[in-house]
């Protein structure tokens, strides 16, 4: 590393002092979230054991949904192997809660882009759109929800589903703190005690101290592949909320009638667990990585969101460079510096549910883990650099030099 990197990473260390200690007071309070769960639902050696086949009221698969309601402070949850992604957790959900000609609003804007093919704003014969479902967008203002635009639609009580997406996204707005989110469903509930309120948690799980559903959300939407598999649970997603919309999500996930009764966990149980007794030491690191990188980057010139101390309420760091170049020379940088594949360089390419070209870079232990050191963006202007992860600081800083070296090659 060259030496005016050196020096400028002793600085950038020392700025960022009192958000790390924000962020170790944070980790305790969600650590001990999480163990007291653990202990108050009696977790035993037993549950670790796994079944095959049908997975029939399996012991352990039904204590990690209990330990997971405890947790969200929800009434039931549902946490599977068999839930694919964040984005297969979603559709499962809104298939799961809307019929033809029921209307879904977004109170955040357009929603992440694989989302906007479920719902139909980019055509497919197998989106909520085909199946007659209505969808409306309300858009924010200034980074924050527009209220009296919520509260005027929201009081005419024809809207089935609010949708809420606490991150960003591959969008240039602020993620939404819990503050906000709280504010939103308060002013929803002065007009409105019937309508459904989703909250798409990936990516914000444990960086703050409350969850949407202590703030009044009725169901949370998240992936293992991020926050709370810890780079541990080698796939699955969850959702947790009202025992009533969970039986519904469940029977859409197996079938009606059967819903959460089958489902083997296939020897996850241990992973699933490990995860999450470690997530809220690993979402520590991946925001303090992510602060490490926001300063870091700004003190090299670059515009960045959120700033290094600005209230947190996910693990994604934006990176605007500026050029087409300069976002594959970091995303490049980044695959360099991973434990796996760092002989790889990523180049931009074609994926299902974008409409861009997208560069991902991720040389991670569980493929597509975002709870690992990872970057992507689409390959278009402003040229943004979607990051996020890191298992531990140490990695995730040592990551962030090699892809700034890497770029200013």
């Amino acid at each position: 590393m060259k030496q005016e990197l050196e020096e400028l990473v002793k600085i950038v260390e020392k700025e960022i002092e009192p958000q790390f200690k924000e962020l170790d007071r944070i980790c305790e309070i969600n650590s001990a979230k999480v163990l007291n769960a653990f202990q108050e639902c009696d977790l035993q050696e037993s549950h670790l054991s796994s079944s095959t086949g049908y997975g029939i009221d399996e012991p352990g698969r039904n204590k990690i949904e209990e330990i997971y309601s405890k947790i969200f402070k929800a009434e039931d949850a549902l946490v599977r192997t068999q839930l694919i992604s964040g984005t297969h957790a979603l559709a499962v959900t809104l298939f799961g809660l809307l019929r033809p000609n029921d209307t879904m609003i977004s109170i955040t804007g357009a929603p992440y882009d694989t989302l906007q093919t479920v719902i139909g704003k980019d055509e497919n014969a197998s989106s909520l759109k085909a199946f007659d479902v209505k969808y409306e967008q309300i858009e924010l203002i200034n980074n924050d929800f527009d209220i009296e635009a919520i509260k005027k639609r929201l009081a005419k009580k024809d809207v089935k589903l609010v949708e809420i997406q606490k991150s960003r996204g591959y969008s240039t707005r602020e993620s939404l703190t819990i503050d906000k989110i709280e504010k939103a469903i308060k002013a929803i509930r002065e007009v409105n005690n019937e309508v459904i309120i989703m909250v798409d948690n990936c990516y914000g799980e444990f960086v703050e101290e409350k969850e949407p559903i202590e703030v009044g959300a009725d169901i949370a939407v998240g992936s293992l592949m991020k926050n709370l598999g810890a780079g541990i649970a080698t796939s699955g997603a969850y959702i947790v909320g009202r025992k009533d919309l969970i039986k519904l999500c469940a029977e859409r996930l197996t079938s009606p009638g059967i819903g959460k009764e089958i489902g083997p966990s296939l020897n996850q149980n241990p992973l699933l667990l490990k995860g999450l007794f470690f997530a809220p030491t690993v979402v520590k690191s991946s925001v303090k990585t992510a602060i490490f990188a926001s300063r870091m980057l700004e003190k090299l010139g670059y515009d960045v969101e959120p700033k290094y101390d600005t209230k947190r309420a996910d693990i994604v760091q934006t990176l605007i460079l500026g050029s087409e170049e300069k976002l594959v020379k970091f995303c490049q940088g980044i695959q360099k510096g991973s434990p796996i594949d760092s002989n790889v360089l990523p180049y931009p390419g074609d994926m299902g549910g974008y409409e861009d070209k997208v560069i991902m870079a991720a040389g991670t232990f569980t493929q597509g883990s975002t709870i690992e050191l990872s970057c992507d963006g689409p390959i278009r202007k402003p040229y943004i650099a979607y990051m996020q992860g890191g298992l531990t600081y140490e990695y995730g800083k040592l990551g962030i030099l090699k892809a700034v070296e890497f770029m200013q090659k």
